[in-house]
């Protein structure tokens, strides 16, 4: 069984994604038309779950789905929708996970979403000191349980994603 744990921002991350998007330009070539850092390790002293999150932005799902063979080779667990509709999630690292793969095609509105999430929360230090405590704090209440430690941050995360878009949307 996988145990949640939320670590302090480790200067690693960003050289971890650098390294995990050579090897996906290598293995999705001309599917693959962006790939962001997201996600709590994509944001400067921002505390998170040790695990790297990805969204790529893909020319046609079904092209990235013929690469879910290659995708294994690479390590990850080919997991489908994953209770997301238009998206394909992967996984890496088993018990031990250490990437998230968030896969749209081009022009998703979920694209937009992490995108100005992130940005927002690379902006507000003040807000992404909140949510780091909260994220600790649900950690602490949620037993092991990820989908209790989600839905402990679901409410904070929705009224700063409505501010974040906002922002985005502007310009700021």
């Amino acid at each position: 069984m996988r145990k949640l744990t939320v670590v302090d921002y480790n200067e690693n991350w960003p050289a971890l994604f650098e390294n995990e998007r050579s090897l996906l330009q290598l293995t999705l070539g001309n599917v693959l038309s962006q790939i962001h850092h997201i996600g709590s390790t994509s944001v400067p002293a921002l505390a998170a779950k040790p695990v790297i999150d990805i969204l790529i932005e893909v020319i046609s799902l079904d092209e990235l789905e013929s690469l879910n063979t290659a995708m294994e080779h690479a390590g990850y667990t080919v997991r489908g929708e994953n209770g997301i509709s238009n998206r394909r999630y992967f996984t890496k690292g088993g018990h031990q996970r250490s990437h998230h793969i968030h896969a749209f095609a081009i022009g998703d509105d979920q694209i937009i979403k992490h995108l100005a999430f992130r940005d927002y929360l690379i902006k507000n230090k003040e807000v992404a000191a909140q949510y780091a405590s909260m994220k600790k704090t649900a950690m602490l209440l949620c037993e092991n349980d990820a989908h209790r430690y989600s839905t402990f941050k679901e409410d904070f995360i929705q009224q700063h994603l409505r501010i974040a878009l906002i922002d985005d949307a502007h310009g700021s």
